[in-house]
């Protein structure tokens, strides 16, 4: 199973939104932005994979988060997770939430619940 790590808070500062998330522990700082992003139904999250060179970690961004997301992308602000006191800019973030967002809206392969709260929040 790959390990999970949980964004607690997102905040914006100027022209960033900044999620920081739960302890990591050892090897924060060898994380880097894969790129990809991920819909987890069944959390009701989206995951954006990080790289620590020898294992994928996934960041889960919960549906409480999503608010936020949205201000970002509409703002174009960068998205950057907080592991550990250690900064990664979320390559890519912007275009794969875009994807799942609209991919999502009217699909029920992702479920009744994501469907209607990505509905909710994205496409009120």
């Amino acid at each position: 199973m790959k390990k999970r790590i949980e964004v607690i808070e997102a905040t914006q500062v100027e022209n960033q939104l900044i999620l920081k998330t739960e302890s990591f522990g050892d090897g924060a700082d060898q994380l880097q932005a894969s790129g990809q992003l991920l819909a987890d139904s069944d959390q009701l999250a989206f995951i954006y994979i990080l790289d620590s060179g020898s294992d994928f970690i996934y960041l889960s961004i919960s549906s409480t988060h999503w608010p936020q997301l949205k201000m970002a992308m509409e703002a174009n602000d960068a998205i950057i997770a907080e592991v550990e006191g250690h900064q990664i800019s979320l390559d890519n973030i912007h275009e794969e939430l875009q994807y799942l967002v609209e991919n999502i809206k009217d699909n029920a392969n992702y479920g009744e619940e994501m469907e209607q709260k990505v509905v909710e929040v994205f496409h009120p």
